[in-house]
């Protein structure tokens, strides 16, 4: 495909998310490679800036070995974070989201950049100022919720919104034990530990630093960067109120509200 045609296809993609209606994953009449498909995202994340959003970071998708081979896949994916993805209260407008789900992550502030090849582990932990506690909301922009890994890449990983938690802590070397609860409406639905982020979350980080290098880019000082979902996503809808507790991190909270500020 050309330039041309890639173009159209993250037209599409920006215009189902504005519109909130959404389209046919992008691999059912197209044949894309996942070098078009990063080409397509990186068109989608230039749109939100020329709407005067600024780029905050990245994003890991599908780090989890069961979601990886649910999707018939063996590594991750990544995307990109800009500013008008920040939620900056404690509740989240669903106005103009598709049918959104929250996941809770760990997130990582880098205080230096990070150039693959050959990033490690151990690099992102030297890179990093914080973490903290994440929630980290999706919205496909498909039919159904369907899509293969390409489609998911084009559609920058789903991405629709974050939160972060207010406590910043200093990165510790093993975060493979670290605990999480997902709360909804104050019950405890879902756990994990750190481990289920590729081992280990500052993995999944060296796994964007690296994958960026392909392409000539890097992960820059002062990006956030969410690590990938720690447990399952839940449905978000207005009232319901999803928290993610992680030891020795904190918490983060958020609830779906519609834009009259009302969440019923």
């Amino acid at each position: 495909m050309n330039t041309v045609q890639l173009n159209d296809l993250a037209n599409r993609l920006d215009q189902a998310a504005t519109s909130r209606v959404t389209i046919a994953p992008l691999t059912k009449e197209n044949d894309l490679t996942e070098a078009m498909a990063y080409q397509i995202q990186r068109e989608v994340v230039e749109a939100r800036i020329s709407r005067g959003a600024r780029l905050l970071g990245g994003k890991l998708g599908l780090t989890s070995r069961a979601k990886q081979i649910a999707m018939g896949v063996d590594q991750p994916l990544y995307g990109l974070v800009t500013s008008d993805m920040v939620i900056e209260s404690d509740e989240l407008d669903l106005t103009d989201l598709i049918h959104p789900r929250i996941e809770p992550e760990i997130a990582f502030v880098l205080d230096k950049p990070l150039e693959g090849p050959g990033v490690t582990p151990a690099d992102v932990l030297a890179a990093t100022a914080y973490i903290c506690p994440a929630l980290d909301v999706i919205d496909s922009r498909f039919d159904g919720f369907s899509f293969t890994h390409l489609d998911a890449i084009a559609d920058n990983a789903s991405s629709a919104g974050i939160a972060l938690g207010v406590d910043l802590v200093a990165p510790a070397t093993d975060l493979t034990t670290i605990g999480c609860l997902l709360e909804v409406d104050g019950v405890v639905v879902d756990s994990a530990a750190g481990a289920a982020v590729l081992g280990h979350p500052a993995a999944s980080v060296a796994f964007m630093a690296n994958a960026l290098a392909e392409r000539q880019e890097r992960l820059e000082a002062g990006w956030i960067v969410l690590s990938g979902g720690l447990t399952a996503p839940v449905p978000m809808s207005p009232g319901r109120t999803v928290t993610a507790r992680i030891a020795g991190l904190g918490s983060v909270t958020v609830t779906g509200v519609t834009r009259n500020g009302k969440s019923a």
